[in-house]
């Protein structure tokens, strides 16, 4: 019996193609959610070992909700093999050989190699610099949950210190100085849910430092220039109303430890700058010998599959992925439906070709306020914030998260937001 058990498992291994994909993003996630795993033994490469809920991030900057209710463990999800996750990054990538060269996360003097029947490239990107000088020394990003963890201690420290005896009244304000580079959804939410933590938290734990407090958002052309013009200048309007919020339009040319520089001459001091504005390429992407497009994505066809990957096994989705006759934004609602389409495309011998169905677009603009434009509807305002909140916590990746989230929400609501530091 036990014999049969091992040439039955044996056979029926050898009778699936191995799928690797990188990254554990919303497309890497979404495939290895989906794809048939009677048909394919799905291997995971990547640095991290979570699913991040991107969209509710930046919650977690101020403490409205806790890092590990917006993460979900990979291994949760259908690994047929323990072996079957890689806790590092691809480094490289052989199409001839069919195999892709790993680095540990945990030991970076070790490689290795895994070969692959069918490759799914879905590493992401990086918040773009532009080259600027210093942003990469002193400014804080928000892709990642350590983003965030930085972004929070940071807050945490810098009010902290503006406490402290000694301080002039000069360096208190620029402690209490956040500077948000980027208005687009994630700058705006970051600015918001961090001034609604100065409405909410701040002006009660601190009410001498609670009016030197100002948080900046500089954006060089519209903010949320994916959205509606209506909305976008209902927005404007809420954040120019708050006289502890400024919206200014600029570019920024440099930033230094105290302080950023525009391209007019204006010198800002600030205590935080947290930049979003944009993505660009990881190194892997830049590496691998794939055709790409003018902004370094990988160029796909219809089918998502690579244009120069003669072989026809090379797929690259989400962030790191452009669609040669039909580029398409970058962001989760693309990916995690290209995610969900691959994992369909692999079972079918002739597959039909991806395309891509807006269902809408939700963001959060502070004070219980939020936009919404689907195709059907434009909304703005309370319901709106209802429809947000209600929309994401459907879409977290587990039971378990939709549970901790509303749970998070609750506390805030009555306890205020955890202000420990550690």
């Amino acid at each position: 019996m036990d014999l049969a058990r091992v040439c039955l498992r044996k056979f029926s291994s050898q009778g699936r193609k191995k799928l690797v994909i990188l990254g554990t993003g919303w497309a890497g996630y979404s495939l290895l959610k989906h794809v048939d795993k009677r048909l394919y033994d799905a291997v995971v490469v990547s640095p991290r070992n979570h699913f991040l809920f991107t969209p509710l991030l930046a919650s977690t900057t101020v403490g409205t909700l806790e890092f590990r209710s917006i993460i979900e463990p990979i291994r949760n999800h259908g690994f047929r093999n323990e072996h079957h996750f890689h806790l590092s990054r691809a480094i490289g990538l052989d199409t001839h050989k069919r195999s892709i060269t790993c680095q540990s996360e945990l030991d970076p003097t070790k490689q290795y190699e895994i070969s692959y029947d069918r490759l799914a490239i879905a590493v992401g990107a990086l918040s773009n610099t532009f080259n600027i000088p210093g942003v990469e020394e002193h400014a804080f990003f928000l892709k990642e949950i350590a983003d965030a963890q930085k972004i929070r201690n940071r807050i945490l420290v810098n009010i902290e210190l503006a406490t402290q005896p000694g301080m002039s009244m000069k360096e208190r304000k620029r402690l209490l100085h956040l500077v948000v580079v980027g208005g687009g959804p994630t700058g705006v939410e970051f600015s918001a849910e961090f001034y609604d933590f100065l409405k909410q938290d701040i002006e009660r734990l601190y009410p001498e430092e609670k009016n030197m407090v100002q948080v900046t958002l500089i954006e060089a052309n519209e903010i949320l220039s994916s959205f509606d013009v209506k909305l976008r200048r209902y927005a404007e309007r809420k954040i120019k109303q708050r006289h502890q919020m400024n919206l200014l339009s600029g570019s920024v040319i440099e930033v230094t430890e105290n302080s950023i520089k525009l391209k007019n001459g204006k010198e800002i001091p600030c205590g935080l700058v947290v930049w979003s504005t944009g993505i660009a390429p990881r190194v892997l992407t830049k590496s691998v010998d794939l055709e790409k497009d003018q902004r370094g994505q990988i160029l796909v066809d219809e089918c998502l599959r690579s244009v120069s990957d003669q072989r026809r096994c090379v797929y690259a989705i989400g962030d790191c992925a452009s669609v040669r006759s039909n580029p398409l934004p970058c962001t989760a609602q693309v990916a995690e439906k290209q995610g969900r389409y691959l994992a369909s495309a692999l079972s079918q011998t002739d597959p039909p070709t991806f395309r891509f169905r807006q269902f809408g677009m939700l963001t959060y603009i502070g004070e219980y306020k939020a936009l919404a434009e689907t195709p059907y509807a434009k909304q703005r305002g309370f319901a709106s914030w209802i429809l947000w909140r209600s929309a994401y916590m459907t879409r977290l990746g587990s039971w378990r998260l939709r549970m901790q989230v509303p749970l998070d929400w609750m506390k805030t609501f009555f306890y205020g937001r955890d202000t420990s530091r550690f």
